[in-house]
């Protein structure tokens, strides 16, 4: 499911069972983080959806990317892996308004 930047944040800010999920890049993510993500890069392939199958499915996901394209992609691939509850940041990180962090 696709959310506005605001949305998302309430959503996610209101949702205990919620885990952030970044899928860009090592080198777009050292140019900042939502906090608490965890990062799976999507263009890693069949090694994506290996670390992806391998997460909780009973948690709810918030996805993004740097423009909303790729994440709606992980999305989709979450879904056909049994993934119930993902929610896509439109408008991926380049919009983002909220709190950066930095990978450790």
């Amino acid at each position: 499911m696709n959310l506005a930047q605001q949305d998302w944040v309430d959503q996610l800010n209101a949702d205990a069972n919620a885990v952030i999920l970044d899928v860009r890049t090592a080198e777009e993510c050292n140019e900042g983080i939502i906090p608490n993500a965890i990062i799976i890069d999507i263009y890693k392939g069949q090694g994506f959806i290996y670390e992806v199958d391998a997460l909780d499915k009973t948690k709810n996901y918030y996805v993004y990317c740097k423009a909303g394209g790729r994440s709606a992609q992980a999305c989709a691939v979450m879904n056909q892996l049994g993934f119930e509850n993902t929610f896509n940041l439109e408008g991926g990180f380049m919009n983002w308004q909220g709190e950066v962090a930095f990978p450790e």
